[in-house]
């Protein structure tokens, strides 16, 4: 088995290129920060949102108030409940319906699938070039981002989008629909409930089955009642939807200095690793010079 390249060999075969690496330095962190300069930036609206349950006098523990302890683990910080019913909704495709027929959604998404190169490319081929809402879904899935907080329950809504007030329309948006869902998910059992204890009280003799079911019917009723008098039954609002007056996405001075740091280290490897597998520069002819002592040639 051979012996590998001494280090001072491989030194001196890099220090022999650092020019053309140093070259290939800057025109690969001049090409990427191009890309960094000329990529379209978004405004990101935010929304600070806290689960109802959280609160002692929270929609769901008027209606269950031993509900809590049971389901609730120590080490189990996901969220449960109606909290969990209205992220859910949010990416949902109800959601997404809300938002195509509210907002400008799907005119937007089809502008950018006709703008630069690759909407040239769709037209040249004759593909689709209007959105649809299975588009709005994507863009949805990729642009939403809800982020649970490590010092406390609440949880962050964000939304980007390249209008400023786009953006925060359609998280305001997204906020009600899925409020919306929750209480009246929770109207509608209450109220199949009640119209089905009432039938089978009409229809039961027993006087103590009859006193049991007026105890439920009670809860039921009062469930109804604390469902249209809560305005919050799913996700109390901590802070309400707002976005910057800059676009902050992506955050381009951060991205430069990570171009800086990353780019030297991707072309130095690259550097090392063709010395060690063989590669030589080649050496620079001088030029043709007339001496005096040996006439035309090399000086």
């Amino acid at each position: 088995m051979g012996q590998g390249m001494p280090l001072e060999q491989v030194l001196r075969g890099v220090w022999a290129v650092r020019g053309r690496l140093a070259l290939a330095v800057l025109l690969l962190f001049a090409l990427a920060a191009a890309v960094v300069l000329t990529w379209p930036r978004s405004y990101v609206a935010r929304g600070v949102v806290a689960p109802a349950e959280s609160t002692g006098i929270a929609t769901s523990s008027l209606l269950a108030p031993a509900g809590l302890l049971q389901n609730a683990g120590l080490l189990d910080n996901r969220p449960g409940g109606n909290f969990a019913v209205y992220l859910d909704a949010l990416r949902s495709a109800e959601a997404v319906e809300v938002l195509a027929r509210d907002t400008g959604l799907l005119a937007y998404l089809s502008a950018l699938r006709r703008a630069g190169l690759a909407g040239l490319g769709r037209e040249a081929l004759g593909l689709r070039l209007e959105a649809d809402l299975d588009d709005a879904r994507t863009w949805l899935d990729r642009n939403l981002a809800v982020t649970q907080s490590t010092a406390s329950i609440t949880f962050s809504l964000e939304l980007k989008h390249r209008d400023r007030t786009a953006a925060l329309e359609a998280l305001r948006l997204l906020h009600g629909y899925a409020e919306a869902k929750v209480r009246a998910d929770l109207s509608e059992l209450a109220a199949r409930r009640v119209a089905a204890l009432r039938a089978q009280l009409e229809a039961e003799p027993d006087l103590y089955v009859r006193q049991s079911l007026y105890d439920l019917l009670g809860q039921q009723q009062r469930a109804g009642l604390v469902v249209r008098a809560d305005r919050t039954v799913a996700a109390r609002v901590v802070s309400a939807p707002m976005v910057d007056q800059r676009p902050s996405v992506p955050n381009r001075p951060l991205l430069l200095g990570l171009l800086a740091v990353t780019v030297p280290l991707a072309v130095g490897g690259a550097g090392f690793a063709l010395v060690l597998l063989g590669w030589q520069p080649q050496p620079r002819r001088q030029p043709w010079r007339y001496g005096p002592r040996r006439g035309f040639g090399l000086w």
